[in-house]
């Protein structure tokens, strides 16, 4: 896999959402089991996904609020393994790009190369790690680029443009801009900060710009959208809906049909 790989995918992910802003749902992997999360993937993939946000279960997520949270934690629980989520996102690349979330002890624990190297094999195309802040972020991304691995950079409400600047030159894929203060969850409206955020952000980034933690609603979407953004990240409202239905992947499927129809 060349060095540029992984962006290139995303990049032309984004690009095939010309005049409207990609949608990337977020999987919890292995919620509530492997067989499920995996068609509710290729449910997400059917029903309008660019992208896909695929979540490593962890045992102390910090980013995340309660719902991904107990997702997570019911995944552990059904066995959850990072390489039985690693191989969902083998079979989930193989229609729709793949970016892994996780958190940096898995990361470092594997050793970043190898890990790397293992989201490469399986045609993961980028990397999120919500806990790796700017002044560690080296070794990984120095993995990651030898990889053709996109290594997202993640950017908050507080931070400053100087800091902005700073992370804009280790950027690869896109940029994850956090709307809010807080953890992921739902909330019905865009948070009035996003569109002042979004300005400074793309002031200083050259890759796209998408925004996540509250998109709870479409109308939520919508809006991100005609405030600036590249992409919109909805997670807690599909996972919700996922641990509520009997039937999950159609569940979440006909709702990010919803959310897909409001960013068209």
């Amino acid at each position: 896999m060349s060095v540029a790989a992984g962006q290139d995918t995303i990049a032309a992910a984004f690009a095939a959402a010309p005049g409207r802003a990609a949608l990337m749902p977020y999987l919890m992997g292995g919620f509530p089991d492997l067989g499920t999360s995996r068609a509710i993937g290729e449910a997400y993939a059917e029903s309008g996904a660019d992208l896909v946000e695929l979540g490593v279960p962890f045992s102390d997520p910090l980013a995340d609020g309660p719902v991904i949270h107990a997702a997570g934690t019911e995944a552990l629980a059904a066995g959850a393994t990072l390489h039985g989520v690693l191989e969902l996102g083998r079979e989930l690349a193989a229609t729709v790009p793949v970016v892994l979330m996780c958190y940096a002890n898995l990361v470092f624990a594997r050793g970043a190369e190898r890990f790397a190297g293992d989201l490469a094999e399986r045609g993961i195309s980028g990397l999120i790690v919500p806990d790796l802040p700017l002044e560690e972020v080296a070794e990984a991304l120095a993995a990651c680029d030898g990889a053709g691995i996109a290594l997202v950079a993640l950017v908050a409400p507080t931070t400053p443009d100087e800091r902005l600047a700073a992370i804009a030159g280790s950027a690869r894929g896109f940029v994850y801009t956090v709307a809010v203060t807080g953890t992921t969850g739902e909330r019905d409206a865009l948070a009035a900060g996003v569109p002042e955020m979004l300005a400074r952000t793309k002031a200083r980034f050259d890759v796209p710009v998408a925004v996540g933690f509250g998109i709870g609603a479409p109308a939520a979407a919508s809006a991100a959208a005609e405030a600036g953004a590249d992409g919109v990240i909805v997670g807690s409202r599909l996972v919700r809906a996922a641990a509520e239905s009997p039937e999950p992947p159609a569940a979440v499927g006909a709702l990010v049909a919803e959310f897909a129809a409001a960013l068209r």
